[in-house]
This record gives C-alpha cells, structure tokens and sequence, in this order.
C-alpha cells in the first residue's frame, strides 16, 4: 500500500506498525496549516485500510520529531493573522482530522515525548491510548492566550480524566507532567527516554497484530459508538457489534481454531 509523501510529516513502516513522525523540530512540531493538511491526506488514505481485506498495517504509531517536543500546540505566529472566520475553518480541518483519526479500523497510539500542549495535547488526545517519556508534560494553556481549545480539547480532555479535572486543567492552563498524566488517566504507560517510548509503542502493536484484524476495527467502532450513550443504548450497540463481528470469517476462523486447539489463521475479513 503506497501511503504517500508529505512535507512536513515521515512515514515509515516497522513491522506491522505504521511510524508518523510529524517532523517540523525547528518549530517544536506545532499544527501549522501545513501539518494539518498533511495530516488530513494521510488519514484519507489510512481510512482505506481492510477494505480489500488487506492489512499492511495493523496500527498507528504518531510521534514527533526530536525529544523536546510531541507538538508544541497549535502555530500561534499563524494564528496571529487570522480573523474568527479563519479561526474557525483552521480549527474545523483539525476536527476531520481527529474525528478521521478516531474512525481507522486499526489503533493508535500517540508516542508523547516532550511538549504535548494545546493543539498537541488534542492531537494525543484523539488517538486511542497514550504513551509518554518520563520527560513528557501535557496542557490546555489556550487561556493564557485569551483563547480556548479549539481542536477537541474541551469534549476529550473530560472524556479522559473527568470533567472536574479538565474544568481545572483548561481553567488555570496547568502544565502537567507525564507522571500526574499517568495518575490521572491520560497516559496508559510512561518509559524512561524516547527509545523505550517507541519500543513500547511498536511492542503494543505487534501484540495487537496477533489478533484478527476485523475483531479490532468491530471493537474500536463499537467502543466509539458505545462512548456517551447510556447503558441500555450501549448494551443495544454491543449487541450489534456483537453480530456483526460474529458473521466475519475471522470469527469463524478463530472458533474453529480454539475448538481444535490450533493456532489460528485470520484472513482478514
């Protein structure tokens, strides 16, 4: 599967693991226009995975270039310029990109090392789980701007730690470190340096990549379309997630196999 090139971000395949690494270091990676369209064809792309029953890539894996910085936020020198209008287009694109992000069939995991603030801290955010470097810290600080988040912070940050807690973190702006983030559960895991971080994080891969494909994406959905809904609408969800990944042959692949006792084969669809 050709992925594409892109200006501002690298695009390498490790095993079964697709490696983003947004790669403007001289700016501390922040979500310029620039990014963000690349952003934005690449999870165009991504979101043709399994379509054809092939899965090249069994996840994500989204860095940032450098160890100071995942992303620094959004690029306030180009905010700078704009009017509302332009605001508000700016901080739509990003929502198609995040929202693209929430809806591929395979995971993602954001690699968090250093500033994960703002727009960065959002992009982290819309991935499926977060991984972070012990020198990892993470914030909203839109109102020491006179701002406030504009790329999903203000609905994932209290769908991650509680909307007391984000009330707090977007109210005073905070920085936190990747150590508070681990305890107040936006990251999963914290590793010693940047080394270990992407060990973890293509490690996470690799395990997920042993399961059928289709079960992952018919989880990921479900999961997705469950989040907000009550539990009776929730349950009804899961039901129809349920038989939808029932009918795969995945799944048959995979009860014949535990039935036999045999290591199974998924084909993918």
């Amino acid at each position: 599967m050709d992925f594409g090139t892109y200006q501002t971000l690298l695009v390498e395949q490790r095993g079964n693991a697709l490696l983003v690494t947004i790669n403007r270091p001289e700016s501390l990676n922040a979500l310029a226009s620039a990014v963000v369209e690349d952003l934005h064809a690449l999870t165009g792309v991504l979101g043709n995975l399994g379509q054809d029953s092939q899965w090249p890539v069994r996840g994500v894996i989204v860095t940032g270039a450098g160890e100071k910085s995942f992303v620094a936020g959004a690029n306030i020198v180009e905010m700078n310029s704009m009017d509302p209008e332009a605001a508000a287009v700016y901080g739509r694109r990003m929502h198609e990109v995040t929202l693209r992000l929430e809806a591929l069939p395979v995971p993602v995991i954001a690699a968090v090392n250093g500033f994960a603030l703002g727009g960065g801290c959002e992009l982290a955010m819309a991935c499926d789980f977060l991984y972070a470097s012990a020198n990892a810290s993470f914030g909203q600080p839109e109102v020491s701007l006179g701002l406030v988040p504009g790329f999903g912070g203000s609905v994932r940050l209290q769908q991650r730690v509680g909307i007391g807690m984000a009330r707090e973190l977007i109210y005073t702006g905070r920085r936190i470190k990747s150590a508070e983030a681990l305890r107040i559960g936006l990251v999963n895991q914290v590793f010693d340096d940047v080394e270990a971080l992407l060990a973890g994080a293509l490690k996470t891969v690799e395990e997920i990549a042993g399961k059928a494909p289709t079960a992952v994406a018919n989880s990921k959905n479900a999961i997705n379309e469950i989040s907000g809904l009550n539990v009776v609408d929730g349950l009804e969800a899961e039901v129809r997630s349920f038989m939808k990944a029932f009918a795969t042959e995945d799944s048959v692949e995979g009860r014949a196999a535990f039935v036999a006792k045999r290591a199974p084969e998924f084909p993918g669809h």
